[in-house]
């Protein structure tokens, strides 16, 4: 399985990758479809951080890098989880700006599926939630088996001091 998982992950990274790089070599008409978009983000910005960046030309090129990094992450099977989210976060504006046919919105849609399912890709592992309930459960069970263990050697060891008690001498 893993050489599918391989093969899928660096499909589906490949056109977050080369479509952020078309973007940073030209990112001017990027901008200008986004600006719809960053023009209701911008009081959003400035409220939370006026140093953060707040031109469409910005965003649009901030936007890119994190599409060629995450992409590139979730190609080479490093951070694939986070890098998924990343990029599945960043398609939702895109979907939303992009003003095209019914087409492109049913691709934007099957790319968001496939990262949604990368994002959640264990590889067959278990999960960071079934690993923790498993550990609390084991260790509740060996606490239980201490106290068990511990109540039973009380028992004996009373026994035994009765005993020694009745003994003469």
């Amino acid at each position: 399985m893993r050489p599918v998982r391989t093969a899928a992950r660096a499909l589906l990274a490949s056109i977050f990758v080369v479509d952020g790089i078309r973007t940073l070599a030209r990112p001017e008409a990027r901008a200008e479809t986004a600006r719809p978009l960053t023009d209701r983000v911008t009081p959003l910005l400035e409220r939370t951080d006026p140093r953060l960046p707040t031109d469409p030309l910005t965003l649009v090129r901030v936007k890119a890098v994190a599409d060629v990094v995450a992409g590139l992450a979730l190609a080479t099977g490093r951070f694939t989880r986070p890098a998924a989210a990343v990029l599945a976060a960043g398609l939702i504006p895109h979907t939303a700006t992009d003003k095209g046919d019914r087409d492109h919105l049913l691709k934007n849609l099957g790319l968001l599926g496939g990262l949604l399912l990368a994002a959640v890709d264990t590889e067959g592992r278990p999960g960071l939630r079934y690993r923790t309930t498993h550990a609390v459960d084991r260790s509740q069970r060996s606490v239980r088996r201490a106290v068990r263990t511990a109540r039973r050697e009380a028992k004996i060891a009373a026994a035994s001091a009765a005993a020694a008690r009745k003994l003469p001498g």
